[in-house]
């Protein structure tokens, strides 16, 4: 495959990661870590933020050393990722009419097709086992209340 010049542009978004890092972790500082007992409001995000921070300078210091990068999307890869964000942007449109196991079922069946699983037992098995195992995870186990739509 054919090497492509690394664009000006990713540089320059990986140190806004990096920066945006930096600040999620100073400002979750504020909000307390608690103790191992009881975990404080700042500890997920403080690690959230360290997370990017380290992934992102690790990134750009990759992007800075080399001059030619492989292309990261070809143009069946753009459709795929603009059919998931699509599915994920009906997902959050749909789920308070439909309620959150159907949608979740749809979406998940539409994540199998857009990948390619074969014919269409497969993609119903994950999606209904995945559906099946939202519906016992947080209405049974943890009683969390989400939107039930249709199903109310």
């Amino acid at each position: 495959m054919e090497k492509a010049p690394a664009s000006r542009l990713e540089p320059f978004f990986v140190f806004l990661l990096l920066v945006l890092g930096l600040v999620i972790c100073v400002i979750s500082w504020g909000y307390g870590f608690g103790s191992l007992r009881q975990p404080g409001p700042g500890l997920y995000p403080f690690f959230v933020g360290m997370a990017i921070a380290v992934f992102s300078l690790f990134i750009l210091i990759s992007e800075l050393r080399s001059g030619t990068r492989e292309p990261v999307l070809d143009k069946e890869g753009a459709g795929t990722l603009a059919l998931m964000t699509l599915t994920f942007c009906l997902w959050i449109l749909a789920m308070p009419r439909l309620g959150y196991v159907v949608v979740s079922l749809l979406a998940t069946y539409a994540f199998c097709k857009i990948m390619k699983l074969e014919v269409w037992r497969k993609p119903l098995a994950v999606s209904a086992g995945t559906a099946l195992f939202i519906y016992a995870l947080f209405d049974y186990w943890l009683y969390i209340d989400l939107p039930r739509g249709i199903l109310e």
